[in-house]
């Protein structure tokens, strides 16, 4: 399965690229779950208005949704990032 989070900035960023390396830096770490396959973080290349400036993908077992959700990266991610986002979009698929 594929979780992705489809994220837009909201006005207090002032350095997109440094929160996205950031992000990178902070869900790497999931790679040491068992069952998490791999991860990869996209910063959009166009900046307007009515653009999202993020992408994250984590491929996981669907099985490991929960253990993802309980992870100390998806918690920081809430905690210290969640002031940042103005909106997000969750999707999940399986190919």
């Amino acid at each position: 399965m594929k979780h992705c989070i489809l994220v837009k900035w909201n006005k207090l960023v002032e350095d997109k690229p440094k929160l996205v390396n950031e992000a990178k830096n902070l869900f790497v770490e999931l790679l040491t779950i068992e069952g998490i396959k791999d991860v990869k973080i996209h910063e959009n290349v166009i900046d307007r208005d009515n653009r999202y400036d993020c992408l994250i993908c984590i491929e996981m077992d669907k099985s490991v949704l929960p253990i993802y959700d309980e992870s100390r990266p998806h918690h920081e991610w809430k905690e210290k990032y969640g002031k940042f986002v103005e909106k997000k979009a969750i999707f999940d698929y399986e190919d």
